[in-house]
């Protein structure tokens, strides 16, 4: 088994594809009869060893679709291995949508929630808060469910919960009528940009950007509800979005790999191709673009008026040309939560998040990137690359013991834990 980007390889004794939740049930009590541990994938997207096990992986990719609607609260409830490309269009098909969304749509809806996954927006909080529901096998083997209303903070454990406390089945979301959104693609300053941060975010729904490394130069996206304009979505939007941010990026891409001191003039390249666009079309297929080219990420909170100052750090960083990278550097808005491991918990926040080619060694990048996110507060998106330890989670999250309680509960005899999660809560 590979993740999504190839960077983490494992070899468990057997994948399990169960395809109801009586079948989940039922592989969690032959796994605690054997004395075997389990883990659970979804799309393969994080790029921690969250998935990694040599025992049991149970994948729900063949455990998808709605389980049932209701227009009135429009709130539905749905199987968690549903990939969220797949909600958009159920969903649309009944006449709803997700409030807020990411920029891939790749992943199950169950690894979305239990990594903090999230959009931009000042107003939008991660995904997880969009939830109002969730049912899950723990690790006794016993069907259990949690809302805002019933086992309350058991729910502000499972919203984000690294899949710990057993194998989500189904999870109920709190719907909005479908909508159209209006994006704005830009070239625009990093000064400009950077100046105006804040303002940006407050006058549109969706903000967001990428600068570009050794430029001046950022990508702007900008996006808005709109009721009364037509779609738009030409096929120049298509070879920006799929040939030229996908396949000739590839080439560039392989260069930089092949001969590293082209690094920033394909960053100069890539900042030079960037075209303004406008599209309109329903929200789930607006917010999510498509990403062929494989690579690693680390993305960290931060406060959000921290943002400019970290940013700063982080351009002096990648000028200073001691990394082999050449990838935009993406940033992005959040509203705070009360949910105990999401890491906007307690506070609006700014994420920025920092990729490398799949073919080239991250870590040195993402090493020194990760001491000027601590400085300030920064706490990691769950399913990219960090090197968090128990006594930092300790300091960062106030609730941290009420969710190691919460998952001591669920799985007495850790049966969802893999060596890297009993090293990341402290219980190896």
């Amino acid at each position: 088994m590979k993740n999504w980007s190839t960077y983490i390889e494992w070899n468990p004794q057997e994948v399990v594809y169960p395809e109801s939740e009586q079948a989940i049930q039922a592989c969690v009590q032959r796994a605690i009869q054997d004395g075997k541990k389990i883990r659970i994938i979804g799309a393969g997207h994080s790029f921690t060893p969250l998935s990694k096990t040599d025992e049991i992986l149970v994948s729900l990719d063949q455990y998808q679709g709605l389980v049932k609607v209701d227009k009135e609260t429009k709130q539905a409830t749905v199987k968690a291995g549903t990939k969220l490309f797949t909600l958009g269009d159920l969903l649309f098909e009944q006449g709803l949508a997700m409030e807020n969304l990411g920029d891939i749509d790749r992943q199950s809806i169950a690894g979305t929630i239990s990594t903090g996954t999230h959009g931009t927006g000042l107003d939008f909080g991660t995904i997880s808060t969009q939830i109002r529901a969730i049912r899950f096998v723990n690790g006794k083997g016993e069907m259990v469910s949690c809302s805002e209303d019933e086992n309350p903070s058991l729910f502000k454990s499972a919203q984000v919960s690294l899949g710990t406390l057993g194998i989500i089945t189904e999870i109920t979301l709190q719907c909005v009528p479908a909508y159209k959104l209006a994006l704005q693609n830009r070239k625009e300053p990093l000064e400009a940009v950077l100046s105006s941060f804040r303002q940006r975010c407050e006058e549109n729904r969706n903000f967001e950007f990428y600068w570009f490394p050794y430029t001046q130069s950022t990508w702007t996206k900008s996006s808005n509800i709109v009721t009364n304009e037509a779609d738009k979505n030409s096929f120049f939007n298509y070879f920006t979005e799929y040939v030229l941010e996908n396949y000739a990026y590839k080439v560039l891409c392989e260069i930089a790999h092949a001969f590293p001191s082209q690094n920033e003039r394909v960053a100069k390249i890539s900042a030079a191709s960037i075209a303004n666009v406008k599209k309109v079309y329903h929200s789930h297929k607006v917010y999510a673009t498509q990403r062929l080219v494989k690579f690693n990420e680390m993305e960290y909170n931060i406060p959000i008026d921290a943002h400019e100052e970290v940013l700063k750090e982080v351009v002096r960083l990648v000028n200073s040309k001691r990394f082999n990278i050449h990838f935009p550097i993406e940033n992005r808005v959040v509203k705070g939560d009360d949910i105990h491991m999401s890491p906007a918990y307690g506070r609006d926040s700014a994420y920025i998040a920092c990729h490398a080619y799949s073919k080239k060694d991250p870590l040195p990048f993402f090493k020194a990137l990760e001491e000027i996110f601590r400085a300030h507060g920064g706490r990691p998106h769950w399913g990219k690359m960090n090197t968090l330890k128990t006594e930092d989670i300790t300091q960062l999250y106030p609730e941290f013991g009420t969710f190691l309680q919460h998952r001591a509960e669920q799985d007495p005899t850790q049966l969802f834990l893999n060596p890297y999660l009993k090293t990341l809560l402290g219980l190896a």
